[in-house]
């Protein structure tokens, strides 16, 4: 089974132990912490991934790491995935996890892209739009490139609008290609 299927397994299970737990939120915010920790260290992650080392071993270091900092049913079901030797696939179930979580609680994410900062009046506007426009709660996330010379690119979901001064010259640029004027032989 691929790992995606099988981390979203895990996930949805993860999820409904938690809700009827009542302690979904900290849940989430531990495999926040798990996802944060995994791509900021990266022995950690090599130690995940790394056959040689046997589960109990990494259990052991998973254990060190999380204990006293995440909830109980989090580090127990960290010890179900390692003593299943799964636990290269933790990164998977945590980034899973997450997607499941923002489709339950209604959660979308944005990415903008622009030249300068918004300010927090664009800010505001932008993600009310987002918010008519999708019905659901909009979590944005912004970056700044300033070869967009201006304007944004904003990304929600697989949807793209690129309104960028860059594109709107590279576009420009490939309309000169084509000259009308010039027979076709």
């Amino acid at each position: 089974m691929s790992e995606i299927r099988v981390a979203s397994r895990y996930a949805k299970s993860l999820i409904e132990l938690a809700q009827e737990r009542g302690v979904l939120e900290q849940v989430n915010e531990d495999m926040k912490l798990f996802s944060k920790t995994a791509t900021q260290n990266r022995d950690f992650h090599l130690l995940l991934h790394n056959p040689i080392v046997k589960s109990d071993k990494k259990l052991a270091v998973i254990n060190a790491v999380f204990q006293g900092k995440v909830n109980e049913l989090t580090l127990a079901f960290f010890n179900i995935v390692a003593r299943k030797s799964r636990e290269s696939l933790l990164e998977f179930i945590a980034t899973e996890f997450e997607a499941q979580y923002n489709d339950y609680k209604g959660i979308q994410k944005a990415k903008v892209t622009s030249a300068v900062p918004l300010t927090p009046g664009l800010r505001e506007e932008l993600g009310q739009r987002l918010v008519a426009q999708t019905g659901k709660t909009v979590e944005l996330e912004e970056l700044v490139d300033p070869s967009l010379i201006g304007g944004f690119v904003l990304r929600v979901g697989d949807k793209q609008i690129d309104s960028s001064v860059k594109y709107s010259l590279l576009k420009l640029k490939n309309n000169f290609k084509d000259n009308p004027y010039i027979t076709k032989i």
